[in-house]
């Protein structure tokens, strides 16, 4: 009943502006968000640099309405790129479709993707386009392998919580797409989703062994150390090199965890959001666990 109502809150646009206009908020959202400015995220991701982690580079928005907001967020990615490549930074860069224009027109979208990409690879870098909720699967899908056609510098996410992933998963790595394997952190009717926590993770276990296996390189992202110990084992068992694979891990969570599989040899790359539109964010960040909502409470009560 929490995390629903959390993740009704992320959606309410008057909830939002409140809560962004709230210096104890902000300062509080500072422990999952790099900052507002791209400045910000690159001193994070030289932080991670330094720790011996990767780090992915995500300009928080989504679900613009008009062309001209897509083109700007096109252009900021753009940047990050630039900036990457500058700063000789271990960083890759990760987006939404709907901060891009999904919704406005599937074409337009794909056109600025491209453009993204190319710019990627044109520092011999990499794009991942995030997944959003299940209304939007197979559009992303779809458009990705669309891009990746033209130039394979991009690839996804795949959420265990649908019931869908797999197929999903058997369709993308037939054209030898790179995956990032998640939970899911969506709102999603039991029709799409497994309802039961217990069949997500199984669900997540399968899943990473058949990404594990194909070959390519993936990414498995999360905090549970149930599934990170699933992974080492599977990975183990199968003789999978720990570069053939990553860890990936939010920004501000589970720092424990992230020290711990650096120092045993992995791979470990942190998905570093910044940028004002950090509210939708933040709120699914509290949504995940009752923890970071406690965390929220206690800190804003003594402010």
């Amino acid at each position: 009943m929490l995390r629903s109502t959390l993740l009704k809150l992320s959606e309410n646009k008057k909830f939002g502006t409140w809560v962004t206009s709230n210096g104890t908020t902000r300062r509080l959202a500072r422990r999952f968000v790099a900052g507002e400015t791209l400045q910000e995220a690159v001193a994070a991701a030289r932080r991670c640099n330094d720790a011996g982690m990767a780090a992915s580079l995500d300009y928080l928005g989504e679900n613009v309405s008009t062309t001209s907001d897509a083109q700007r967020s096109r252009d900021e990615y753009l940047e990050i790129f630039e900036i990457i490549a500058q700063e000789d930074l271990l960083a890759n860069v990760s987006c939404k479709l709907t901060q891009l224009g999904l919704e406005i027109n599937s074409e337009f979208c794909a056109g600025l993707v491209l453009s993204i990409v190319e710019r990627a690879a044109g520092f011999d870098n990499f794009l991942r386009i995030d997944m959003e909720g299940s209304a939007y699967t197979q559009r992303t899908i779809d458009l990705v392998k669309r891009v990746r056609s033209r130039n394979p510098a991009v690839g996804t996410v795949i959420q265990s919580y649908l019931y869908r992933s797999e197929k999903d998963v058997a369709d993308l790595l037939s054209c030898g797409c790179r995956i990032r394997l998640v939970k899911g952190a969506y709102k999603e009717p039991e029709d799409v989703a497994f309802p039961r926590k217990a069949d997500v993770d199984a669900n997540f276990i399968r899943l990473m062994q058949i990404l594990l296996s194909s070959g390519f390189y993936h990414a498995i992202a999360t905090h549970d150390p149930r599934m990170i110990a699933a992974t080492i084992r599977y990975a183990a068992s199968k003789g999978i090199s720990k570069d053939d694979f990553e860890f990936q891990m939010l920004y501000g969570v589970r720092t424990d965890l992230q020290r711990r599989l650096v120092k045993d040899d992995y791979r470990v790359r942190i998905y570093i959001p910044f940028g004002s539109d950090w509210f939708p964010y933040f709120m699914r960040r509290l949504a995940e666990r009752p923890a970071n909502l406690g965390f929220l409470v206690r800190n804003f009560f003594r402010s």
